[in-house]
């Protein structure tokens, strides 16, 4: 199967993460376009969406799952992202590499288990690659089991672990990946990647 995938400039793509968090029942809270942009405008950003026909009408294609990873710096700004960086700093090197930090994504729940979001990983992955990134980070919630067994497939490894203090489901776990060109061989997905305006 060969996925289609459009890569957006930053306000367009605000506007469509925006759009398709609303098919996402299990975000606690959805994203606007405004607070996209803000955290994006002043750095290193990809914002990928996956494009499918729908079942019952191939002739209408439909965003089905979507990725927006971001550079992640040693000295950050936003509280959120001084947050994550002290949180991060005792088993990721900030100091003289790029690290990227794979932000939000997800892939409506009829087009699951498909390969949208491995082939954004993967397209997301090879730009980083080609942007001269060392090492991609992500978070995300123990009770978050369908994402935790997506990570794994894509071989990120556990490098941390906060145990919540009454329910281990609301623990975080911190999960990275270097960006090799070994990570580039191993990728298994067939894309075409559109540029939007």
């Amino acid at each position: 199967m060969e996925y289609l995938i459009k890569q957006y400039p930053l306000d367009t793509g605000a506007l469509e993460i925006q759009y398709i968090e609303e098919f996402f029942g299990e975000f606690p809270r959805k994203k606007t376009a405004a607070e996209i942009i803000k955290r994006l405008r002043d750095r290193e950003c990809l914002i990928l969406m996956a494009e499918a026909p729908l079942p019952d009408d191939p002739g209408m294609i439909v965003p089905v799952s979507f990725k927006v990873v971001h550079e992640l710096r040693l000295h950050e700004t936003e509280p959120k992202l001084v947050d994550l960086v002290a949180r991060l700093s005792d088993c990721v090197q900030f100091d003289g590499r790029k690290v990227l930090y794979s932000w939000v994504g997800g892939t409506r729940r009829d087009w699951r288990g498909q390969g949208h979001f491995r082939a954004l990983t993967e397209e997301s992955e090879a730009w980083a690659h080609s942007t001269g990134f060392h090492e991609v980070v992500v978070k995300t919630k123990n009770r978050f089991y369908d994402m935790r067994g997506t990570l794994d497939q894509l071989e990120f490894n556990v490098i941390k672990y906060e145990v919540h203090p009454t329910d281990n489901r609301e623990s975080k776990v911190y999960l990275s990946k270097p960006l090799t060109s070994d990570v580039l061989r191993s990728h298994t997905s067939t894309r075409t990647v559109v540029y939007a305006e």
